[in-house]
């Protein structure tokens, strides 16, 4: 007899999950309330980097005139009219696109889809409370918790969908907003900042520290910072919004030192907050942790032996590329497979602005911390020959390296497509290469790739000039 599994939520981790579960034989039930992808394909990841793309195409217009190209607009219309219901309905669009080629996959591979909000009810059972009425009980093995998150909402604030918006409502407006401010100043809010000032909005950015990115490299926010402010966005400095009010047609953000900002529009981007509770979880005596998030071990099991999880629930790492490794190796795990735990010192991620932001590993300052010795290169792109022909000459290439042996332990670039040149670092980092192997490979020329193999032969000679 196969091995029962049920699967809570249908985004990146939950679909793997049952994609790596099917694989191996089990018969799989995967409880969903939305289409699969979940938040992360129907409202996040895919709709806002497909709406950041199309900002950005924008940003093209003035560089056509500088390659002695000519675009002719109607004058009514101006250099770039932005439809944005048309812009909004195809982003979405694409999202749920996706949702319906992922449900065709995970159908295809004989899984069951249960329409519902399901919960643990018992010893090895979980109840559905299905979409089309009544409910219906599933005999469980094994349980994957992969619930996923919701949007931190502050006590002084409240959504309403028209002016006071949280990440899923800005598809819903009816127009690009006039002045956006963006509280929060992530990854979610510098990129939500740089789409909607390339669609034509006055951003002002509100930051409660002297720089924003908080938890990226310096440099790295540095150079983000400057190109949003020679663009002509306000970023608003160690200033923490605690007050929020509509006042007609304006929204008005109090600080905490006294002062307001004006806008036509609000966007909170302030956190994600686990949705660990209503799943069931105090049945088989588990409680989210004191972030509301659940504890596991390193394949992803709760403190109940029969009960995973992984995703954002777990409060962890809250990326797609993540949760759907936590769920894969939750699974291999369950059912009996050899199993590595993640390694969260080889995960790579990228802030989608332009110029993006990718990093990979532990930086210098965290591998001193540490005890690790860590020396770092940095190589600017304006040098390059690729970036100076496509007129992105912003940003640089970071690689970080362990003393002695050379060994790749982190890297950072900002670039265009800083999303595809952080691969090469994040398979060193990986399989623990070093600045050698890196600095050895070709390269294609002219390429943005090239830099980061310069960059690293730059490290090479300075760890240890006799060795190389």
């Amino acid at each position: 007899m196969s091995q029962r599994i049920v699967i809570l939520g249908g985004g990146p981790a939950g679909y793997e999950a049952a994609l790596v579960a099917a694989e191996l034989g089990a018969s799989v039930w995967l409880v969903a309330d939305e289409g699969l992808g979940g938040n992360s394909v129907l409202w996040d990841s895919v709709p806002s980097k497909a709406m950041i793309a199309t900002a950005e195409a924008t940003g093209w217009l003035p560089a056509l005139s500088e390659m002695g190209l000519r675009v002719d607009v109607k004058e009514a219309e101006g250099p770039a009219h932005v439809d944005y219901p048309k812009v909004s309905a195809g982003v979405l669009e694409l999202g749920a696109s996706q949702s319906r080629d992922i449900e065709r996959r995970v159908l295809g591979a004989g899984v069951e889809v249960v329409r519902g909000r399901g919960w643990i009810s018992g010893y090895h059972e979980v109840t559905v409370a299905l979409e089309a009425g009544g409910e219906r009980v599933l005999p469980a093995d094994y349980v994957l918790v992969a619930t996923g998150s919701s949007a931190r909402v502050l006590p002084f604030f409240e959504p309403d969908g028209e002016r006071v918006l949280t990440a899923h409502q800005v598809y819903n407006l009816p127009a690009v907003p006039e002045h956006l401010i963006v509280v929060g100043s992530g990854a979610t809010g510098a990129e939500f900042a740089h789409a909607f000032h390339r669609l034509g909005s006055q951003v002002t950015l509100i930051s409660s520290r002297d720089l924003i990115l908080p938890t990226e490299d310096p440099d790295a926010a540095e150079v983000i910072e400057g190109v949003f402010e020679r663009r002509g966005m306000t970023i608003v400095r160690n200033a923490r919004a605690v007050r929020c009010e509509r006042r007609g047609d304006e929204v008005v953000i109090g600080l905490k030192n006294g002062g307001e900002v004006t806008g036509s529009h609000v966007l909170f981007t302030v956190g994600q907050v686990p949705a660990a509770s209503d799943v069931g979880l105090e049945q088989v005596g588990v409680q989210p942790n004191a972030w509301g998030g659940l504890d596991v071990d390193a394949v992803g099991r709760t403190s109940c032996r029969w009960v995973y999880a992984a995703g954002d629930v777990v409060g962890r790492m809250m990326l797609a590329s993540v949760a759907a490794m936590q769920a894969r190796t939750a699974m291999w795990h369950a059912l009996g497979q050899a199993v590595q735990p993640i390694r969260w010192d080889a995960v790579s991620a990228t802030i989608f602005t332009d110029p993006e932001v990718a990093t990979v590993g532990i930086s210098q300052s965290e591998g001193e911390a540490a005890g690790i010795p860590v020396r770092t290169a940095r190589l600017d792109f304006r040098g390059n020959p690729r970036a100076k022909m496509i007129h992105a000459l912003d940003g640089f290439v970071k690689v970080h390296a362990m003393a002695g042996s050379g060994t790749v332990v982190g890297g950072v670039v900002v670039s265009k497509r800083a999303s595809d040149l952080i691969q090469p670092l994040a398979v060193a980092v990986q399989n623990r290469l070093t600045v050698a192997q890196v600095a050895h490979t070709l390269t294609v020329y002219p390429s943005m790739a090239g830099s980061v193999a310069e960059c690293a032969r730059m490290l090479m000679s300075r760890l240890d000039p006799t060795r190389y």
